[in-house]
């Protein structure tokens, strides 16, 4: 069963050290075992992503130590600073039995939703969004999460695949599809930045 909470972690990197910067931060995870996995940007950006099952909000508290450590080791190779959040898992129409997707793939989609409208939304992407993920093999795993500490609030998807990205993107770039994001975007997002409110980054992952 996927984590309840879910701490996400992002760091750009220097190009030139990418393969450093996560050689360091998987010398953490040792040290550190966590249950955490590692994945860096498949979009041909320097980005390295952990995320990372808490148990509970109390884990932050004993998590500042681990933090300096972790800056220690992957600050030296790092183009900016740490980006985390707190994501609270809401529903997955495709589960995971283990914390985290254990496939070689993950994506995260993001869009913020107008609160007024969250219980109408939910009740229209279940029948939209994730009748798509439920119909498509491309798409393994599937979970919604809910920004509980975020500067970038709002519903969080974490699908986990292992196809080549342009395949599993084939699931979300068809006709039915596009209808389905022209109203998201006329009924329900927050219609700022990116594609009106909707952002998307794919992550390959990173074997200890």
């Amino acid at each position: 069963m996927s984590a309840r909470l879910l701490l996400v972690t992002e760091v750009p990197v220097r190009p030139a050290d990418t393969d450093q910067a996560a050689k360091a931060w998987l010398g953490h995870h040792t040290a550190r075992p966590s249950g955490a996995r590692l994945y860096r940007s498949a979009e041909g950006t320097d980005t390295l992503l952990e995320l990372r099952p808490l148990a509970g909000m109390e884990e932050l508290i004993a998590l500042r130590e681990e933090w300096r450590e972790l800056w220690d080791a992957v600050a030296p190779y790092a183009a900016g600073d740490f980006r985390r959040q707190v994501q609270e898992f809401v529903e997955a129409p495709k589960d995971t039995d283990d914390d985290l997707p254990a496939t070689p793939y993950v994506q995260l989609r993001r869009v913020e939703v107008k609160p007024p409208v969250l219980a109408d939304y939910r009740e229209w992407r279940d029948r939209t969004i994730f009748e798509t993920v439920r119909s498509a093999p491309e798409s393994e795993i599937f979970l919604a999460y809910h920004s509980l500490l975020s500067t970038e609030p709002g519903v969080l998807f974490v699908a986990g695949f292992s196809c080549e990205p342009a395949q599993h993107n084939g699931v979300f770039k068809t006709p039915a599809y596009e209808s389905i994001l022209d109203e998201v975007r006329e009924k329900y997002i927050v219609p700022v930045g990116g594609q009106g409110g909707l952002f998307t980054k794919t992550y390959a992952r990173v074997e200890d």
